[in-house]
């Protein structure tokens, strides 16, 4: 049998239990990645798992939450132990705070979004770059959008200083081996857009299994 494409790569996908991260894990499974599963839902996790080995994948489940500085260092150096690297972090976790005007929001509701869209990430980076980096193909990918919908404050707030983060290492590795990219999915019938849009017809929405193999296959499979 033909190796997959993906075949002998690690792959940490964080934000994995749903939505386009799910269907991310659940691609680069497909193609033969290993695929270490990060989400704090752990129902969602196991029906994750329960779908890579219908496909015939492979996965670890690391079920955390991504604003615990512990919690993330202690899953990199796992990984470091077990693999010596990782090759592929996809990102895809986010925090979507209660809908509320600009004048109400609430510090608990920022609190959140900054600890996970902004301070998790961050330390994220730093963790996860030198898990990558002795990979012969470094790569990190993350999911951007542009909502700037009312109500939306902390939210549209957290991730305009994600973006700037990442373009900010974006900038730094271009002439460096280790790849990032920032990527614009399609609209999608993700929880997080019921949120913004609840009522929407969802059946012009983009699949989330084709957004990922959209996005993904042309970095990872050239």
């Amino acid at each position: 049998m033909p190796l997959k494409p993906l075949s002998g790569k690690i792959a940490l996908v964080t934000g994995a239990s749903r939505g386009l991260g799910a269907a991310s894990a659940l691609w680069l499974a497909e193609q033969g990645a290993h695929v270490v599963a990060v989400a704090r839902t752990i129902g969602g996790l196991e029906e994750l798992d329960d779908r890579i080995k219908a496909a015939g994948g492979q996965a670890t489940l690391a079920p955390m939450d991504i604003s615990d500085d512990g919690a993330i260092s202690h899953l990199c150096r796992s990984l470091h132990d077990r693999w010596g690297r990782a090759d592929i972090w996809v990102h895809a976790a986010i925090h979507v705070s209660a809908l509320t005007p600009a004048p109400h929001v609430q510090v608990k509701d920022l609190d959140k979004a900054v600890a996970t869209n902004i301070r998790g990430i961050s330390r994220l980076i730093a963790n996860v770059e030198p898990l990558i980096a002795p990979s012969d193909a470094p790569t990190a990918i993350f999911f951007d959008d542009a909502w700037e919908e009312k109500y939306a404050g902390p939210y549209a707030m957290s991730k305009a200083a994600q973006r700037a983060l990442v373009q900010c290492w974006q900038a730094e590795t271009a002439k460096q081996a280790t790849s990032v990219h920032l990527l614009r999915p399609k609209p999608m019938p993700t929880a997080v857009r019921a949120r913004f849009y609840p009522g929407e017809d969802r059946a012009p929405l983009a699949d989330p299994a084709q957004e990922a193999a959209r996005l993904l296959a042309p970095i990872l499979i050239p």
